[in-house]
């Protein structure tokens, strides 16, 4: 039943990122970047707990076995891609299965448990976004190496990029540890993620990147370890992490307009899955049932912390 939800969240996404591609032109690559929402299996390779690699992960995959992504099947990128004729899944840049020949249509370098503070990502001891750029970087490199640099560089420009990542920030670092909380209030908590969220940005616009597709937060509030202690609100959604998710979104989208506004060739959009996630979550019959509300929440809102 899952499956069917990730189904409605992806076609919606799709929805949007047809605005990014709409001169017609055709998308040679999907290039991923951010959390276990996207994460197809680096973090498999990597000195840390976090992984998937084990049943029932993967139990929906083709082949039916554990990939590292957290999922029972494909994440959100791998559908992407297939509807935009590219691929069927995205391969995991560090995975040493793949070849820079595979990774010339489609290439992920997100890692479950990261964010866009470099501290949340030091707290499982995973890929910090900075070093999955370095990771884009030094793919860029051998993609022009094995294409020549006319090839590549078409590629690396007329590529579609999915970013998504945040959810960890919030509930993995700042609602867990005190350091940040010492430091920022919420508010200005959110604006310091922004703040490395349009940097960047702005540095794969550099690097050659024009239509990014940036994911903000669902309703983070009622992802299923935020009900289960929430005693004091009987178990309910936590409305206080809910709202904050909500006036994330809404300041990255403003981000998002400034960048679009600033930087000539870019075209940028704010992917949000929150009043879809939401109506799942408060309409559940509408969809395919309770069930859909457990796995959307654990296989794509999060997958595992």
């Amino acid at each position: 039943m899952g499956r069917m939800c990730i189904l409605w969240l992806v076609l919606v996404m799709i929805t949007q990122i047809l605005v990014l591609v709409s001169e017609g032109r055709n998308v040679p690559a999907i290039i991923v970047f951010g959390d276990s929402t996207v994460d197809s299996g680096n973090n498999n390779v990597i000195a840390t707990v976090l992984k998937s690699n084990f049943r029932p992960y993967g139990r929906d995959f083709d082949g039916g076995q554990p990939t590292g992504r957290f999922s029972n099947g494909r994440v959100p990128p791998d559908f992407i891609a297939e509807a935009f004729g590219v691929k069927t899944s995205i391969p995991a840049y560090l995975d040493p299965a793949y070849t820079i020949q595979d990774f010339a249509t489609g290439v992920c370098f997100a890692s479950a448990g990261t964010g866009y503070d470099n501290a949340t990502s030091a707290v499982l001891n995973v890929i910090p976004l900075w070093k999955e750029v370095e990771y884009y970087k030094e793919y860029q490199a051998k993609l022009r190496d094995h294409l020549g640099v006319e090839k590549a560089n078409e590629i690396i420009g007329e590529a579609l990029y999915l970013i998504s990542l945040g959810t960890n920030d919030f509930l993995e670092n700042y609602y867990v540890f005190p350091t940040r909380r010492l430091h920022f209030t919420v508010t200005q908590y959110q604006d310091f993620l922004l703040g490395i969220a349009e940097n960047f940005v702005k540095e794969l616009y550099s690097l050659g990147a024009r239509k990014l597709s940036i994911t903000g937060l669902v309703p983070i509030g009622c992802l299923p370890l935020e009900r289960a202690t929430n005693i004091v609100g009987y178990h309910g959604c936590n409305e206080e992490y809910n709202n904050v998710a909500l006036e994330f979104n809404k300041k990255l989208e403003n981000m998002i307009s400034k960048l679009n506004r600033e930087l000539p060739q870019l075209r940028a959009m704010s992917g949000n899955a929150y009043p879809i996630v939401d109506d799942i979550i408060k309409r559940p019959s509408s969809y395919v049932g309770v069930n859909c509300i457990i796995n959307a929440a654990y296989l794509i809102m999060r997958g595992h912390r």
